[in-house]
């Protein structure tokens, strides 16, 4: 009798395991969007969408992003910042899953298993505690970018942290970030997805009779500097990134802000 027990005790055993094995490997959620006709939207205004070199531009409920499918992440994730989005909602963390718009998948996240990077959001889950969608929403991969725990828990939650305190002071926000996507760079994962040497993240507040913009360019490294350390212009972005990031506003208009870096109109 102790021998049956002790057979059956092992299968038991065995098969929870392989039942673990099987949960980690390939079980995914379908989707974390909002059901068609149900929740809030928040759009990102047409004069704040950048250009895009692949001709992928998806939009979700709360972000919109132009996905690279040879980096196996977003050239540039946009979105909006509200001060009604600012809120201390409890969420519980999701799983990372496979971004369902995204025709030819974006990357599955085991790709980030046990490669020494985190799973950096582009647009901060932090930002979207509103709603249980919204905030769902920003554990989409395409949603997210390697980083090294040193610089996505250290200059770049400054970053994040900062712009937060600025919808406070300001009111409405637009950004759009990613990483620097170019030839050369270093992978992870079985698909290949790469590392960036360089993320940037543009801020502006205002209409576009009266835009205020401010832009960061970050090396992927830890950093004790203060932020402002790492303004640039617009220009210097655009010629890095390949990206027309006001590519809706006038070319004149477009002059008069991008060739500029300054901290002045932005309190630190």
């Amino acid at each position: 009798m102790r021998r049956t027990n002790k057979t059956i005790y092992t299968i038991l055993i065995m098969l929870c395991m392989i039942g673990f094995w099987l949960f980690e490997n390939f079980y995914t959620p379908d989707s974390y969007s909002t059901p068609e006709g149900e929740g809030s939207i928040t759009l990102v205004a047409e004069d704040f969408m950048p250009s895009s070199t692949t001709g992928v531009v998806i939009n979700h409920n709360h972000f919109s992003f132009s996905y690279h499918e040879k980096y196996e992440q977003s050239e540039w994730v946009a979105y909006t910042l509200q001060k009604s989005h600012l809120t201390y909602d409890d969420r519980k963390r999701p799983y990372f899953i496979e971004d369902p718009k995204v025709k030819t998948k974006s990357a599955d996240w085991r790709n980030y298993k046990g490669s020494g990077y985190d799973r950096g959001h582009l647009c901060p889950a932090g930002d979207r505690r509103f709603s249980e969608y919204a905030y769902n929403e920003t554990f989409y991969t395409s949603n997210i970018s390697p980083q090294d725990n040193d610089f996505n828990a250290g200059v770049w939650n400054r970053l994040e942290k900062q712009v937060r305190y600025w919808t406070k002071k300001y009111g409405t926000l637009h950004v759009v970030t990613g990483g620097v996507l170019e030839k050369g760079l270093k992978t992870i994962g079985d698909e290949d997805v790469a590392i960036p040497n360089y993320f940037y993240k543009i801020v502006s507040r205002g209409s576009s009779e009266n835009l205020i913009v401010v832009a960061f360019l970050f090396p992927h490294k830890a950093s004790t500097e203060q932020l402002h350390t790492f303004i640039v212009s617009i220009d210097e972005l655009e010629e890095i990134t390949k990206i027309d990031f006001f590519e809706k506003m006038p070319d004149d208009f477009e002059r008069k802000f991008e060739s500029k870096s300054s901290a002045k109109e932005w309190k630190f």
